[in-house]
């Protein structure tokens, strides 16, 4: 043997790697995708809004889903957490949110 059963692993991190930056690019084409056309109508984000939704983003894209719950821990919770979220997107809030896992998830 050539010693490759010792390299498996981790040929096998760098494939997992490599699949956690694809799913990342991912996320990140879908959100701008989604906003853009979100706003292609009447409705604009405002700057705040923004912040938050990079927020769910990032979330989405390092745990693959978000939930209202989730609002309520790092990062949200050091800018408002689930009240702050329901200020800013009102009764929106919940379809934000499931708009953003169907559209960024896929």
């Amino acid at each position: 043997m050539d010693g490759s059963i010792n390299q498996f692993p981790e040929q096998a991190a760098r494939d997992n790697i490599d699949k956690l930056t694809a799913y990342d690019k991912t996320v990140d084409r879908n959100f701008q995708k989604w906003v853009f056309e979100k706003q292609a109508g009447a409705l604009k984000f405002n700057e705040e809004q923004m912040n938050w939704l990079r927020m769910m983003k990032e979330h989405i894209a390092t745990s693959f889903h978000i939930e209202v719950e989730n609002l309520d821990y790092t990062p949200f919770d050091a800018q408002g957490g689930r009240g702050m979220m329901f200020k800013l997107f009102g009764n929106g809030m919940n379809t934000v949110i499931s708009e953003m896992n169907e559209a960024l998830a896929v």
